[in-house]
């Protein structure tokens, strides 16, 4: 479990394919603090840690994992949105967040409003129903609450801090990001479609 608050950026630094898998090194200010068998949000992607040395970390992504959400386009030099597992002894800044992410979505907008950033995502209309205004999601690991919703696209509001500390400062129009949407939401929309 995680809470969608970034700890640090990671950049690839290099990548090999074996059959339909993908195994990355990332390297990152808090690789050499992670432990083999750790989860990772990669992404909002969580993702076991296999091996630890000089200061970067190895994870790998099965051929599922790479169809579901956007590490199938990672390349070397890309930055990673990087957050280890929350612990139960603390408060929870963002929500809940699995690391296990539903969809994709795509950038249509992006604007500079001088100070702060708004984007615009499209998403598939069969997850709409998950889709709440001012509701929370993961974006790219990021908790970030959602506004101007539609059947197919919201809105988010992005802070200096945000910004400068995540990985959305690359994001452009016809960027791809990873979605995971609010697990409550998930549990209430299969109730109700199960007439429970």
């Amino acid at each position: 479990m995680f809470t969608g608050i970034i700890e640090a950026f990671g950049i690839i630094h290099s990548i090999e394919k074996q059959g339909t898998n993908a195994t990355f090194w990332i390297s990152s200010p808090i690789s050499n603090e992670l432990k083999v068998d750790q989860s990772v949000a990669h992404n909002g992607v969580c993702l076991t840690v296999e091996e630890v040395k000089e200061g970067r970390h190895r994870v790998t992504a099965i051929e599922e994992t790479l169809k579901k959400t956007n590490l199938f386009a990672w390349h070397e030099g890309v930055l990673v949105n990087l957050e280890r597992c929350m612990t139960m002894n603390g408060r929870i800044d963002g929500h809940i967040v699995q690391g296990h992410v539903d969809t994709t979505a795509k950038c249509i907008e992006k604007k500079d409003l001088d100070g702060s950033w708004e984007f615009r995502f499209q998403f598939a209309e069969e997850f709409a129903a998950l889709v709440i205004e001012k509701g929370s999601i993961s974006l790219n690991g990021i908790s970030l609450t959602i506004f101007n919703v539609t059947n197919h696209s919201f809105a988010v509001a992005i802070i200096p801090y945000t910004y400068m500390h995540t990985n959305i400062q690359q994001i452009r129009e016809g960027s791809t990001i990873n979605l995971e949407f609010d697990m409550i939401g998930k549990y209430v929309n299969r109730m109700l479609a199960l007439g429970k």
